[in-house]
């Protein structure tokens, strides 16, 4: 197996195997490791005629078996990508893998799963994938890796970065590749070269910061700590979050869980919240959650029949929401 980071220096190096896979979590790194494996192995002029990306959920393994057997024409390079390649049965898989050998210097293999099939390290599909072929799994960022290549970005750009806006980026882009090239390049175009990002740029500018926000008070729920919440909503309403705003922010929060708990994608643009959806989710089973959202949408109509004040309806149901964790319901 090799990591990342000894990939890049052996492509950048000009040292290429006949086959790899590529797995884990973060789709994003996986993709653009594929995309640029390709754009290094094969030259310019070859790039769009030479590499093949194809479907393992939509092509046959006999038809994956004559791809990779066809040769370039002129003795030129190519590449040839297969995605979901977890999808084949086993048989197939031998047959597929039968192609590699002997290697051909002028053919790049490169299979990949997605995040939500990556397979189990210790199951009989990663002892073929092994012995076939260079794996590479890729991770979420470390929090010190994010970090530095948040602030390096900025560098690249005339920009700096304020120590409490790093961590709260940090935070917010919480290991995910894309979600950190997206995020920056957003505060980049807002600010002015020369400048510093702020903490209130974050707050303005970045995706996912009210996610953050709600974030804080889901924890503060799940924890059983009541206080804490009640701050917290304090805190949201005094941003100029009204009571039905948050309501609804929770409600998504919590549609989240259940959807995550469920192994789908959570409620718009925050895939890159997933671990940390993971982690709230596992304090709960899906009926409870299922009830939950049904009781926020309960205290919003109770907002629009006004038979309670908005702030107090809200406080209402998030301390009986914390105070039924801390009594273990």
């Amino acid at each position: 197996m090799a990591t990342p980071g000894k990939l890049l220096t052996e492509i950048k190096a000009g040292r290429f195997k006949p086959a790899y896979y590529f797995y884990g979590v973060e789709d994003y790194r996986i993709t653009e490791a594929e995309k640029f494996l390709a754009r290094q192995f094969l030259p310019d002029r070859q790039l769009q005629t030479n590499y093949r990306r194809i479907s393992g959920k939509k092509t046959s393994a006999a038809d994956l078996v004559a791809e990779l057997a066809t040769l370039p024409l002129l003795g030129e390079r190519r590449v040839v990508a297969v995605s979901d390649f977890q999808s084949y049965k086993p048989h197939e898989l031998k047959q597929i893998l039968k192609m590699l050998s002997p290697p051909d210097p002028g053919r790049l293999v490169i299979f990949t799963s997605p995040s939500s099939k990556t397979p189990r390290k210790d199951s009989k599909f990663m002892a073929l994938m092994a012995k076939a072929t260079v794996t590479v799994e890729f991770k979420k960022l470390r929090g010190a890796e994010t970090a530095a290549q948040i602030s390096a970005k900025f560098k690249a750009e005339g920009l700096t970065i304020e120590a409490d806006a790093l961590v709260l980026l940090t935070e917010l882009v919480s290991g995910n590749r894309g979600g950190l090239d997206t995020e920056v390049a957003k505060l980049v175009n807002y600010k002015t070269e020369g400048g510093s990002v702020t903490v209130e740029d974050v707050r303005s500018v970045s995706a996912g910061y009210e996610a953050y926000g709600i974030f804080e008070l889901a924890d503060g729920i799940i924890e059983s700590r009541p206080r804490t919440v009640l701050k917290m909503i304090k805190t949201l309403l005094a941003a100029g979050h009204s009571p039905v705003l948050i309501a609804t922010l929770l409600q998504q929060h919590f549609i989240s869980l259940y959807l995550v708990k469920h192994e789908k994608k959570p409620l718009g643009n925050r895939t890159f919240l997933i671990p940390k959806f993971r982690r709230q989710a596992a304090g709960y089973d899906s009926q409870r959650l299922e009830q939950i959202i049904i009781e926020i949408a309960r205290t919003d109509s109770e907002f629009r029949r006004g038979r309670l004040k908005p702030e107090t309806a809200l406080d209402m149901l998030a301390m009986n929401l914390a105070h039924e964790k801390q009594s273990g319901g």
